[in-house]
């Protein structure tokens, strides 16, 4: 039998996240993303992590960072109350429930601060996360990277109103 991952955690963003968050997001375009983006695309677009505006992203963003025995293994942003900007998992732990986790305490936030709807600018990988979510395809987007074009898809979910939502004790 195969171990299990140890229970995640969530904490909010630190500055001295940065570095092992590019790291997070350089690892995940590159093996995660393989199927559906050429090498050339690929490399363009992890090389956001490296640039000074990516820091400032995650500083004036709601980021949330998700903790496997005290390391950080993803991370979510939240734009406003509505727009997920940023949402990496490491290649190591996708598809172990990190990414739910990190959607799911978003989505939380977003609620209590009164949003309707949550939006994503989806890579053609993430898209199926976002369906399982609840999420509908609203357009195709083709987005500049350096001097690639990489396209993904703008995802929206209608969010159940505060006082809409039955709560059981």
């Amino acid at each position: 039998m195969g171990q299990s991952m140890p229970k995640p955690g969530l904490r909010p963003f630190l500055p001295a996240d940065v570095p092992i968050l590019a790291e997070i997001l350089q690892a995940s375009v590159e093996e995660l993303t393989g199927e559906d983006y050429s090498e050339s695309q690929r490399e363009a677009w992890a090389s956001v992590a490296e640039e000074e505006e990516f820091a400032k992203l995650l500083a004036k963003s709601l980021t949330l960072v998700a903790l496997v025995e005290g390391s950080p293994v993803g991370f979510i942003t939240l734009e406003g109350n509505e727009q997920i900007a940023l949402f990496y998992v490491h290649p190591a732990v996708a598809g172990q429930g990190v990414g739910t986790m990190l959607y799911d305490a978003v989505e939380k936030l977003a609620t209590a601060r009164g949003a309707t709807r949550l939006v994503a600018d989806a890579s053609d990988n993430a898209r199926p996360f976002f369906e399982k979510q609840g999420f509908q395809a609203q357009r195709r987007n083709t987005v500049t990277m350096g001097d690639e074009w990489l396209g993904n898809t703008t995802m929206e979910k209608r969010l159940a109103k505060p006082e809409d939502r039955t709560f059981s004790s």
